[in-house]
């Protein structure tokens, strides 16, 4: 099938993020204190004052990027995404550009310098997050922008859009020159007229570029949440960005171009409903739950990044490093399903998921079976089978149960091929690897 060049350059630039398959989203800021979630300075419509009102105070005593680089490594995350700067526009690193950050609090830290360097350390390849809008710059006009924290008050009409688009690029650019090699641009979001051309992309773009010539960058300077932007066509613009990314959903039928080309995307999800910390949120998924979106992802050519959402303190709550912990441990085991893996050759079975390395069909069975696992299409094509949890061997099943479909393979534990298959249950995902012809 025939792609573009600037195609294939994106294929290459997002090589290791597609075999990576697992990152970590951080959603910390001053947010975080506050308890309340991310948005909640637009859900009361707070004012500029409001924002500055004891953010010196500021002092997550409790911050340990190390702690975090290993949490993240525990759950087998090979990536990890930090917002240096969320929609309330207080930084989270030394910006010559403003006074509204972190190294001007009672922690006098800059928390961007010591999560990169805690993360590169561990092994984890580095993303940072940065908000295209900003509610604290009195550039960025507040009055009936549908997200802004002033949209209904007419005394916040002004400022200067070309200033704020210097502080914008600026920002970026000291992000990409002060910390390191970085591996991601997480830019979040475009909207209504707020897109594209507007920010000057195609200007930050090759800035981007110049300063970090092998990031990859997401799709939200042309697209937004709503829509993906022409990195799912064939001619993907220079502005299109490297990866798309579906938020608190898994595409039906993953991302592909027009002519049917797998595009690279990354589902974000958060662990309950909130991305920055809110004391109020319990509603938390399972592991069991999350661990199937993972898979989910992976069959459909795609990544996860899971949030976390650190308390005040700097602190992951108990609860999301348990579900974090779970997942590794299932990771630990099946992690040869998931590294590597994209979608397989044959259908999605009833009971499950496949994920596909070459000749490596994975398994992926979510519940009770009541007798061998079929395998359907795939008579004569499996030279053998192994339980990745265990080494365990299973049986080509040629069961008299079994003559009615001589198309298809089933696998069983015994040579009889009649008991049930019955290790996987609603809360555990088992996984069988087949080798194939």
């Amino acid at each position: 099938m025939e792609k573009t060049n600037y195609f294939e350059e994106i294929r290459e630039r997002t090589k290791w993020f597609m075999d990576a398959r697992f990152g970590m989203f951080i959603h910390f800021g001053l947010y975080s204190a506050k308890a309340r979630g991310e948005w909640q300075y637009s859900y009361d419509e707070e004012t500029r004052e409001s924002f500055e009102k004891d953010w010196q105070k500021f002092d997550p005593k409790k911050f340990n990027a190390d702690e975090w680089a290993e949490i993240a490594a525990d759950a087998g995350c090979k990536y990890a995404v930090l917002t240096t700067k969320h929609h309330e526009g207080f930084c989270l690193f030394d910006s010559a550009y403003t006074d509204f950050k972190s190294t001007n609090t009672a922690a006098k830290r800059d928390f961007v310098r010591e999560y990169t360097e805690a993360f590169r350390k561990r092994g984890l390849k580095v993303g940072l997050y940065y908000s295209l809008f900003d509610w604290h710059n009195p550039d960025f006009d507040g009055y009936k922008d549908r997200y802004h924290p002033r949209r209904n008050d007419p005394s916040s009409v002004g400022g200067n859009f070309d200033n704020y688009l210097k502080y914008l690029h600026n920002q970026v650019e000291e992000l990409l020159t002060n910390y390191g090699k970085i591996d991601i641009l997480w830019l979040d979001f475009s909207y209504n007229d707020m897109i594209g051309e507007k920010w000057k992309a195609t200007e930050l773009v090759r800035m981007i570029r110049e300063k970090q010539p092998g990031i990859i960058i997401n799709s939200r300077l042309e697209g937004s949440g709503e829509k993906y932007g022409s990195i799912t066509t064939d001619h993907p613009t220079y502005i299109s960005g490297d990866f798309t990314c579906p938020e608190m959903i898994i595409p039906p039928e993953g991302v592909c171009t027009e002519s049917g080309c797998a595009v690279p995307w990354e589902a974000c999800f958060t662990m309950n409903n909130t991305w920055g910390y809110n004391l109020m949120d319990n509603y938390y998924k399972t592991p069991a739950t999350l661990i199937k979106k993972l898979i989910g992802c992976v069959s459909k050519n795609g990544n996860m990044i899971l949030n976390v959402a650190p308390d005040g303190n700097g602190s992951i709550p108990k609860k999301q490093r348990e579900i974090l912990h779970k997942i590794g441990e299932w990771i630990d085991e099946n992690g040869e399903s998931i590294y590597g893996c994209g979608k397989s050759d044959f259908p999605k079975p009833e009971y499950g998921r496949f994920t596909q390395n070459g000749k490596n069909l994975y398994v992926h069975i979510y519940e009770q079976q009541v007798g061998p696992v079929p395998l359907v299409g795939m008579k004569g094509k499996v030279i053998d089978a192994y339980r990745l949890s265990d080494g365990a061997q299973l049986h080509v099943s040629d069961s008299w149960v079994t003559k009615e479909f001589p198309e298809d393979e089933f696998i069983c534990y015994d040579k009889d091929g009649i008991k049930a298959y019955t290790y996987a249950d609603d809360s555990r995902v088992d996984v069988i690897r087949l080798r194939l012809k």
